[in-house]
């Protein structure tokens, strides 16, 4: 993503976290990430899902009984979504231009990171998801290639994709396919800090539609959180971003180039900026509420003095991964009463894994068309509850990865919001999609424990 250009080099930091400084905790992890992968050979493998128990259960499943079902789905192919396990299943597909906060380090390079997201979708959510990179040169090579793979899937989660042309990709598959089309990096990220910003806005006593927001990058992140929380009630005139020349706003001199390359872009510049901010985050920030840093790796791209030009009680987001702009504690010590970063090992992990698992459940689960922006509104909006539910202080405006409970009820929010918006194949109630949730959910994660249990999946190797 673009990021300001307002951070200024320092003396290297060292902050305690687990195991030391925390750059020594992320490099520490990075090798035995190293070290597993060589052991294990991947992250997910196949099951079968039916009993076999002689060579005659294969003349059911396979030649001849499986002839039969074939013909079925030929003259109904939604059938397909009965008879055949499309109806869990989803493709993660990318080109691997984007990846994490390394770039584009192709597709062989991409699938480490593709698998991770299939694991977390099988445990979280029970979905199965197939890792599919994919080496194209072209947007409508990308295009034609998700096109092709429609009839083996019940959805599509785009992933690493680089900006500006992750945005063409996910608007044309959404138009022309009939089943759910997902860009993670967008629609994910919107929907993750639209649940956190509810409720950081709620304990600083302020409101969406009235907040002063400010976006660090514009890259996929950001330019679609805005767009989501222009949907959600905030005003426009009332957000600035900042990319690498300084704040967006219609006058800019590169606003003919952005119209041409970035019209995403460019439309945000003609509708944001109602302060009428020139320069870069130190001028954006005199006077804001709220900080959403989607940028490049820190600690070091904000300062401490530009988060003290925030309004009292400020709200900053610092989400870069793997190291957040700036280390949360200097936030607070800036003034900062809520802060959020991406990673688990601090408060306020504002992450996807908290919503893409239990989202395309609820989507699988009412055989979902398409995935609309007031779905993802209805999942972040079900996220925020189950954490007021839990009560909110600054450091818990979020619930974590082992609240399991808030996975089923978020799919159902979601499955609910298709319906009523007529995107859904199936009509199903609430409780009859949160207890299918729970079911598979928990059965996903069963059969995750009985392989460890008996020797199948093994223990990572001892150091």
């Amino acid at each position: 993503m673009d990021h300001s250009n307002a951070g200024r080099p320092r003396a290297r930091r060292k902050t305690q976290g687990r195991g030391g400084s925390l750059e020594a905790a992320t490099e520490e992890e990075g090798r035995k990430a190293i070290r597993y992968s060589e052991f294990y050979g991947g992250k997910v493998a196949t099951v079968p899902k039916v009993p076999i128990s002689s060579l005659s259960d294969f003349g059911i499943w396979y030649t001849p009984g499986v002839a039969a079902v074939s013909r079925a789905i030929a003259k109904s192919p939604d059938l397909s979504f009965e008879y055949t396990n499309r109806s869990n299943t989803i493709a993660i597909l990318t080109d691997g231009t984007r990846v994490l906060g390394l770039g584009d380090v192709g597709a062989e390079a991409a699938m480490p990171v593709m698998e991770g997201k299939a694991l977390i979708y099988k445990y979280l959510g029970g979905v199965d998801a197939i890792p599919i990179p994919i080496r194209v040169s072209t947007e409508e090579e990308f295009v034609q290639t998700a096109e092709a793979l429609e009839p083996a899937f019940g959805g599509i989660n785009l992933e690493d994709i680089s900006s500006p042309k992750c945005f063409d990709i996910l608007d044309r598959l959404r138009r022309r396919m009939h089943i759910p089309v997902w860009h993670d990096d967008q629609q994910g990220t919107a929907g993750v800090v639209l649940a956190g910003l509810i409720n950081a806005l709620e304990l600083t006593g302020r409101t969406l539609e009235e907040s002063e927001i400010v976006f660090l990058g514009t890259g996929a992140a950001n330019v679609a959180t805005s767009r989501l929380l222009v949907e959600a009630g905030a005003r426009p005139e009332r957000m600035v971003l900042l990319d690498s020349r300084g704040a967006l706003w219609a006058g800019r001199e590169d606003a003919g180039e952005l119209r041409r390359t970035n019209r995403w872009k460019y439309e945000l510049a003609t509708k944001t900026n109602g302060r009428d901010v020139r320069g870069g985050l130190k001028e954006a920030l005199r006077g804001a509420d709220v900080l959403i840093a989607a940028s490049k790796p820190g600690p070091r791209m904000i300062r401490k003095a530009d988060v003290r030009a925030m309004n009292r009680r400020a709200v900053v987001f610092l989400l870069a991964n793997p190291t957040p702009e700036m280390w949360p504690d200097e936030a607070r010590a800036a003034g900062a009463e809520v802060v959020a970063t991406g990673r688990s090992d601090f408060p306020n992990q504002v992450n996807n894994s908290l919503l893409f698992p239990s989202l395309f459940r609820g989507v699988l689960d009412v055989r979902a068309r398409k995935i609309s922006d007031g779905m993802t509104i209805a999942a972040a909006r079900e996220l925020a509850s189950f954490a007021r539910e839990k009560g909110l202080r600054r450091d818990s405006i979020m619930p974590t990865m082992v609240d399991w409970d808030v996975f089923p009820r978020v799919a159902a929010a979601v499955g609910e919001e298709a319906q009523r918006e007529g995107l859904a194949r199936r009509t199903i109630g609430r409780e009859e999609i949160l207890h299918r949730a729970k079911t598979v959910v928990e059965e996903s994660r069963q059969v995750a424990q009985v392989l460890v249990e008996n020797g199948l999946i093994l223990s990572p190797p001892r150091e």
